[in-house]
């Protein structure tokens, strides 16, 4: 049976809670794009424990590490299935590997840009289309692009709002969690690897390097990212949050 969770880490938990509530109450259609990552584990036990209204997505770009896999179907047994799982357009990834070849995008930061728009962008706005607001699982920590973020934005590539309830956890406290839930977790995090994608495009990364630099190792830090959090802030910060929902700053 899973532990009761700390002081710090029920109320870090409640706000979450409160946070995704009042982003249903307020936008209505609410999906939560995961990632499949340690942070991700902890925003799949809050929604399906406590905010079942935020649908769950996650994207099967064709190219995960088989632990990855391993992770989705456990999480699929833990919560009935209550992760829709999408695909790229099989027709894009061919022509896309037609132009650049099956591994074209260590070529440049163009090529993997394509590769990246085709197998995930593109997949996940198909997928919003309809939806008024998606949830990240970003922390500041992660990246100075990262560091940058506010709680609620409006994602102009998109046309929808986006919500990072996770933005001040700690990594110590996301593992925290982790440990009283007792909830699985993709087994590359032991090996080395905070930050998983593409099995191609991550490797593990040396003691003291940044969270993300096993991300597109090959390329400049301020480039590593996939399309859905763009590195320019767009839209900017949405200045009226709702009622029950922290700042940025909680």
């Amino acid at each position: 049976m899973a532990q009761i969770l700390n002081l710090e880490l029920e109320s870090k938990a409640a706000q979450v809670r409160e946070f995704l509530s009042a982003a249903v109450q307020r936008y209505g259609r609410v999906v939560y794009a995961n990632s499949l990552g340690a942070e991700a584990m902890v925003l799949t036990d809050i929604i399906c424990s406590s905010v079942p209204q935020v649908d769950i997505v996650s994207i099967d770009t064709g190219r995960l590490h088989e632990e990855t896999y391993e992770l989705l179907a456990k999480l699929q047994r833990r919560y009935q299935n209550r992760i829709r799982v999408i695909y790229p357009d099989a027709q894009d990834v061919s022509d896309l590997v037609t132009r650049q070849g099956i591994n074209g995008f260590f070529e440049s930061t163009a090529a993997r840009g394509a590769c990246c728009n085709v197998r995930k962008v593109v997949p996940f706005s198909k997928f919003v289309a309809g939806y008024d607001a998606w949830v990240t699982g970003v922390r500041r920590e992660q990246s100075k692009t990262r560091s940058e973020g506010e709680a609620v934005e409006w994602d102009a590539q998109n046309g929808l709002h986006k919500l990072s309830p996770l933005l001040d956890w700690t990594e110590e406290q996301i593992w925290a969690y982790i440990r009283a839930r007792k909830l699985p977790f993709n087994s590359l995090h032991e090996k080395g690897y905070p930050s998983i994608g593409c099995a191609p495009c991550t490797r593990a990364i040396m003691p003291g390097e940044d969270h993300r630099a096993g991300r597109w190792w090959w390329e400049q830090p301020e480039q590593r990212e996939c399309g859905l959090h763009p590195k320019a802030r767009l839209g900017g910060r949405v200045a009226a949050l709702p009622a029950a929902m922290p700042s940025a700053q909680g």
